[in-house]
């Protein structure tokens, strides 16, 4: 992953969100949320840093990243199930995914879904889980709490800046 490229996004979206009208800054942290390797926790930090409050960023932010992990959750749920149809359940995984299902099996899916942003997207560690095999409930209900616990930590630790430095 190119880290210019989301750095770049990172910028734009504080420049946007900076000069928007409060009612617009919402959509622009909804969005933050949802691209990868932004997502809750850094769309709150921002939100917090140009001065958005608090619980309008995180809650934004969280919104935005649940919406757009559910969706590749729901698109990997039927990809998988179109390929599994009528097949033995052999299966090649690539080296991601054995990564994955390594901590799958030391951690379970809540592990996963909870340290999954110290590693990778929540949009690529859902699908993931969920093209392992990992029931889906699971994974929809841990990402979940997951985001939100993210977003909280980073809309916190946004404040705490703020407040250190202003």
């Amino acid at each position: 992953m190119n880290l210019d490229f989301v750095t770049d996004i990172f910028t734009w979206l504080a420049q946007t969100a900076a000069s928007a009208d409060p009612w617009q800054q919402g959509g622009v942290l909804l969005l933050a949320g949802a691209i990868p390797f932004i997502e809750s926790y850094l769309g709150s930090f921002l939100g917090v840093i140009v001065g958005v409050p608090p619980a309008l960023a995180v809650a934004a932010a969280v919104v935005g990243n649940i919406i757009s992990t559910f969706l590749v959750i729901a698109t990997a749920s039927g990809i998988r199930d179109a390929a599994t149809k009528n097949r033995a359940s052999k299966r090649e995984l690539t080296p991601r995914q054995q990564k994955i299902e390594k901590y799958l099996n030391r951690f379970g899916v809540p592990g996963v879904c909870l340290l999954g942003p110290l590693v990778v997207a929540s949009q690529i560690t859902a699908p993931a889980l969920v093209a392992l095999g990992a029931k889906r409930s699971s994974v929809y209900l841990f990402q979940t709490i997951s985001i939100i616990a993210w977003g909280i930590l980073f809309g916190f630790f946004g404040d705490v800046v703020v407040n250190w430095f202003m």
